[in-house]
């Protein structure tokens, strides 16, 4: 097992300094933000200055090292635009975007696969066709049209949600339902594929001889070996859901990451993009290092072939 976490834990470590590096010298080659922060009319000298006390006028790769320094001691500098550090910025807007994602991923888990085991089992029935087109329209909406959709009739018309901002439960309620669904989608299709395989299996058969109902040999038995493809789907939605919010936030004012980056990469204000960015990353390869260890529990031979 060590072996095996320890691989793990370096490939994910290469990944997040690969994306890391990828995203400094793209942010860095998009323009010189000195030019947003100096007063109009400013001069050259004063730009010059301005770019001197900032440290964009030092090679890139100086600058490169330097922020590499700086995040070793978990310093993740100062905004160039709000002039605050990083890290109380990011931090005051973290909890936000995890309330979405969290909300989008009980929508998603609670509705798709439910809705993926009743299509494999009623397969060919009026339920399997009803459903299919549910989770056809779910996964064809564009998250930005469904936002508006449900904001045009739940908080318009009927005056039942808030439209937009964060204030409680209820601002979280359809912007989690447009975040989900496409992931509902995904979760649905994928657990009637992987339920369909296992309910072919002799041992399904030979449960159901030994007199369990389909309900129970779907619990007990299928439910189990059918759960590695659904574990990968889960870890791969996390970091879709977190990069999908971007959209989100922006419909429905939602004050959270996805917001901040926007109007971050608007400002060039790179330290910030760059924070963003290496949180969904880490939290991206996070939750595919623990599929990957789930794997392990969930059947001892993928642990064992690492």
């Amino acid at each position: 097992m060590r072996r095996y976490l320890a691989a793990r834990l370096l490939q994910a470590a290469i990944a997040i300094f690969g994306v890391l590096t990828l995203v400094f010298f793209v942010m860095h080659l998009s323009g010189d933000p000195t030019l947003l922060l100096v007063p109009e009319g400013a001069s050259a000298e004063q730009i010059a200055q301005l770019r001197h006390a900032l440290g964009f006028d030092r090679p890139l790769p100086v600058q490169y090292l330097g922020y590499l320094a700086q995040l070793a001691h978990f310093d993740l500098g100062e905004s160039l635009v709000q002039r605050a550090p990083v890290s109380v910025i990011l931090g005051s807007r973290i909890p936000y975007t995890l309330a979405l994602a969290g909300g989008a991923l009980v929508v998603a888990l609670g509705v798709g696969i439910p809705a993926g085991v009743a299509m494999a089992v009623w397969r060919g029935s009026f339920v399997e066709r009803a459903l299919t087109g549910f989770v056809l329209t779910g996964q064809s909406l564009p998250t930005f049209w469904s936002g508006i959709l449900l904001i045009l009739f739940f908080g318009v018309t009927l005056g039942w949600l808030p439209t937009s901002g964060a204030d409680g439960f209820a601002s979280l309620i359809m912007p989690s339902v447009a975040l989900g669904a496409l992931a509902m989608s995904t979760f649905a299709r994928m657990t009637r594929i992987a339920v369909l395989d296992e309910l072919g299996r002799d041992y399904v058969a030979a449960a159901r001889a030994r007199g369990l109902s389909m309900g129970r040999t779907v619990a007990r038995h299928v439910l189990r070996n059918a759960a590695i493809p659904v574990i990968t789907v889960t870890a791969l939605e996390v970091g879709n859901l977190l990069a999908g919010a971007v959209i989100v936030e922006t419909v429905f004012a939602w004050p959270g990451i996805g917001q901040l980056a926007m109007q971050s990469i608007s400002a060039r204000d790179f330290l910030v993009v760059q924070a963003v960015v290496l949180f969904v990353s880490v939290a991206y390869i996070g939750t595919n290092l623990l599929a990957d260890l789930t794997y392990g529990l969930v059947d001892p031979r993928i642990r064992g072939a690492a």
